[in-house]
């Protein structure tokens, strides 16, 4: 199975997938932004973007990878990663059921001044400018699909461990989808 850990920059995936790795037995973290990160190091460079998800391979390598891990490790996958865009979701999603691999999809949401005031305080990622602006996309997403795609958890008013706790109860209480 894997547990997606989506939301925008600031919402908390990041903590609360390392948070929520040791409650639930025999799982692991996989963060596929390091499949991104992989196509961003092939020289010379793919085609200029702004985003490596809108390369085509990284989808089905995400898929690949997740696939295969499981395939070696079993479990659970914890896979904290932004997805604003609903055709890569869809294809994706798809990708993973098609390897008969269960999804449990969350959302992580902050309303939009407590994300701002995270970005904006989080010294570890350095200057906020480039997460600052997938604050009105995410809103968009949020409005138009990615909200009825998954399970929302709101962190506005939530530490990451009480994030954690309630993703960990509803994956236990619901197994997979």
């Amino acid at each position: 199975m894997i547990v997606w850990l989506n939301g925008t920059h600031g919402a908390g995936k990041t903590t609360t997938s390392a948070l929520l790795q040791p409650l639930i037995p025999n799982s692991r973290v996989f963060d596929a932004e390091k499949v991104g990160e992989t196509l961003m190091d092939i020289t010379p460079g793919l085609p200029e973007t702004d985003n490596f998800q809108h390369w085509p391979p990284w989808r089905p390598l995400v898929v690949e990878t997740a696939r295969r891990v499981l395939d070696y490790t079993g479990g659970t996958l914890v896979m904290p990663m932004t997805v604003l865009v609903k055709d890569y979701w869809q294809e994706i999603s798809a990708g993973l059921a098609a390897h008969g691999i269960a999804v449990r999809h969350f959302v992580l949401h902050a309303d939009p001044g407590t994300l701002r005031q995270r970005i904006e305080a989080d010294t570890v990622l350095g200057p906020p400018t480039w997460r600052l602006r997938y604050l009105e996309p995410y809103a968009e997403a949020a409005r138009t699909w990615l909200h009825d795609e998954a399970e929302v958890v709101d962190t506005t008013h939530l530490t990451p461990i009480q994030a954690a706790t309630r993703i960990t109860e509803a994956v236990a209480r619901r197994g997979k989808p």
